[in-house]
């Protein structure tokens, strides 16, 4: 799955009827992942797939994390689901990971730190089976083999539903919104702050996307006529093109939170 953005909606009431769902995990039920395309590759957009540090890293994470990577089942089809790997963090800003990416390859680095936390990768909720709380059901679940685990801490970077709506604002403004009621503008960020988790900061650099113009334009459904920066749907910043060079860059912000 890709990294951690969810539709409005999936900010619900957080009730669900447990005996109706199972919670699994890839040791468990590794058939399961032949129904994870049809189910959550069109709730990101197309450029988030072509990460290339997450497309070499990702398919360790199933043999890797195991344990960290949870899927919800209803009736046999596969309605939600969860993932995210472990790394060394001494809690402080500055040994923050420069975000999704950066935490990928530290998980993998085997630097000798000792793996203290979970981050919480990505979330991600069927069609047809949003508004029912099963956003929270897979973070409570990461948050609870956490800690049966031993890791002293959760965080995650989150990709912020309504941000994509504000791609000239910096994640640093986006992230200081907040509603008359006090709760964040976001939908995404409030379903976090709901269970209790706050934020750290912006991870300016979490995802670095690049492609030929013609990739891009695929990718985006969009022409780019000319050499510049340009709003694209569904991403969180400009993508920068350029088209002497045949190169289209996009810099993905993302927003660090911490669960506690």
């Amino acid at each position: 799955m890709a990294p951690g953005g969810l539709p409005s909606h999936f900010g619900a009431p957080y009730h669900w009827p447990m005996s109706s769902y199972e919670i699994v995990t890839t040791r468990d039920r590794p058939d399961l992942h032949a129904q994870f395309d049809e189910a959550f590759r069109g709730l990101w957009p197309e450029f988030i797939f072509h990460d290339p540090v997450s497309n070499e890293l990702f398919p360790r994470v199933a043999t890797q994390f195991p344990d960290y990577d949870v899927t919800v089942v209803h009736e046999g089809v596969v309605v939600a689901g969860a993932w995210g790997v472990t790394l060394g963090w001494d809690a402080s800003i500055d040994d923050l990971p420069g975000g999704y990416d950066d935490a990928l390859v530290r998980a993998f680095a085997g630097l000798g730190r000792v793996h203290d936390t979970l981050v919480v990768m990505a979330a991600a909720v069927r069609q047809g089976y949003q508004g029912r709380g099963l956003a929270a059901l897979v973070l409570e679940e990461l948050r609870t083999r956490a800690l049966r685990s031993g890791l002293a801490r959760v965080i995650v970077p989150v990709r912020p539903t309504l941000k994509a709506r504000y791609p000239l604002t910096s994640m640093a403004e986006f992230a200081r919104w907040r509603r008359e009621d006090g709760s964040h503008l976001d939908p995404w960020i409030r379903v976090h702050e709901r269970l209790g988790a706050t934020i750290l900061g912006p991870a300016e650099k979490s995802m670095i996307v690049s492609g030929t113009v013609e990739e891009w334009e695929r990718w985006s459904a969009m022409r780019f006529p000319a050499s510049g920066a340009y709003v694209v749907p569904e991403a969180l910043d400009l993508v920068v093109v350029d088209r002497e060079r045949d190169i289209g860059i996009y810099i993905e912000p993302n927003l660090w939170m911490r669960h506690h």
